[in-house]
């Protein structure tokens, strides 16, 4: 007979939302309950985003935990040892295409992956590899936060300075969140 309790399964997790939704800080949630539960988790973020500290993933209300920054996923098994049970990835939208495949393969591992990114980019289309993470998780948590305009639920970053790339690492200097409504596309 098969016992399932016993053996080592794993899955992948996906927070997305508009930016100032809670993404991080709902990462940072997770990592605390599984430390808490003496539970070893990695953190990882990509070295683009210092926004805010260039080895700690921190939210916008300033909550933090320490992370290591990479250049690109496929360096997240250096760091994988025995003790290890969950990958934490913040801001995944950055990362090349490989992430989902490299997710994929963690959790195959008996890894518990949390990965959390913008689903969206400025212009409201799918972002990076978010959509692909998306289809083959386990759970998915959509966050929204609220339209600065109008105060309806916002799932959209609204860019508020004109630079055409797709990538711009930026906070309340360069984005706000929008609701669909109340969301454009700068020229």
């Amino acid at each position: 007979m098969l016992n399932i309790v016993n053996q080592k399964t794993g899955w992948i997790e996906v927070i997305c939302g508009s930016m100032f939704s809670g993404k991080t800080e709902e990462l940072i949630r997770r990592i605390r309950r599984a430390e808490y539960a003496k539970q070893k988790v990695l953190v990882f973020k990509p070295v683009i985003d210092n926004r805010y500290d260039a080895n700690n993933i921190v939210s916008h209300s300033q909550m933090q935990a320490p992370s290591i920054p990479i250049n690109a996923p496929g360096e997240i098994y250096s760091y994988l040892d025995d003790d290890v049970k969950i990958i934490a990835i913040d801001e995944a939208q950055f990362f090349d295409p490989s992430l989902v495949g490299i997710c994929n393969d963690l959790a195959d591992r008996g890894y518990r992956v949390i990965v959390a990114g913008l689903d969206q980019d400025y212009k409201g289309e799918p972002f990076g590899s978010m959509p692909q993470l998306m289809a083959i998780a386990e759970y998915i948590t959509k966050n929204l936060a609220i339209c600065v305009v109008c105060g309806n639920p916002a799932n959209r970053t609204q860019r508020t300075i004109h630079k055409d790339e797709q990538i711009l690492v930026g906070s309340t200097d360069a984005y706000e969140a929008r609701c669909r409504n109340c969301h454009e596309v700068l020229d």
